[in-house]
């Protein structure tokens, strides 16, 4: 968690990395602060390989895992209102086989990534990663509340998927007060922000 907020040069802040979000102030750890949820990117895989079963592809073996997390990576998306989504007549995104074929992915795209905010998808029972973040600022000293709603960080690959930023945030502004100033850092390179702050420390 430090060395990941380290990496983004920001001082304190809230990080949110893959599946934990931790708590740091001047390159501590604060313990009674961290929250985890156990839903992170293999999750989201094994469910978009349901999701695909149910629009007609079928992987089965340990290669064609890999394939599902390729697609995942390159095709998926958060949306901004789910609800709304469905509703719509999405158009369906190609993608392109190792072999040469190439497939016709539909909701799936969307419905895959969901399970971050909805862990219950996939029979879960935990909060959404935007209530976990919430409640572990929450159990902050008040005083610091503030410093943290403006300085969250994002790090590690489940938070690459295009609208991961925009869908996070307003998800934060229903459940925090209406004069919160909300800032969310996510760093280019924030695959690899563990390995960058940790370099930087060592210097």
């Amino acid at each position: 968690a430090v060395v990941s907020t380290q990496s983004t040069g920001s001082g304190p802040g809230l990080r949110r990395w893959c599946n934990t979000r931790r708590t740091h102030l001047r390159g501590f750890a604060m313990p009674h602060s961290i929250q985890r949820i156990d839903v992170a990117g293999r999750d989201i895989t094994r469910y978009l390989k349901l999701l695909l079963r149910r629009e007609g592809h079928n992987f089965k073996t340990t290669s064609e895992f890999e394939i599902v997390r390729t697609i995942k990576e390159k095709a998926c998306y958060l949306a901004h209102n789910p609800q709304k989504e469905e509703s719509l007549e999405s158009e369906k995104g190609s993608y392109m086989l190792p072999d040469g074929s190439s497939i016709e992915i539909g909701k799936a795209r969307f419905r895959a990534p969901e399970v971050l905010f909805r862990p219950d998808l996939i029979g879960e029972e935990c909060g959404g990663l935007h209530e976990v973040l919430f409640y572990a600022i929450q159990k902050s000293d008040m005083d610091l509340r503030r410093t943290f709603y403006s300085n969250i960080v994002l790090s590690g690959g489940s938070t690459l998927f295009k609208g991961f930023g925009d869908r996070l945030l307003g998800e934060l502004k229903k459940l925090c007060p209406k004069d919160m100033k909300l800032k969310i850092l996510a760093p280019q390179e924030r695959l690899y922000s563990t390995w960058i702050g940790g370099s930087i420390l060592l210097r």
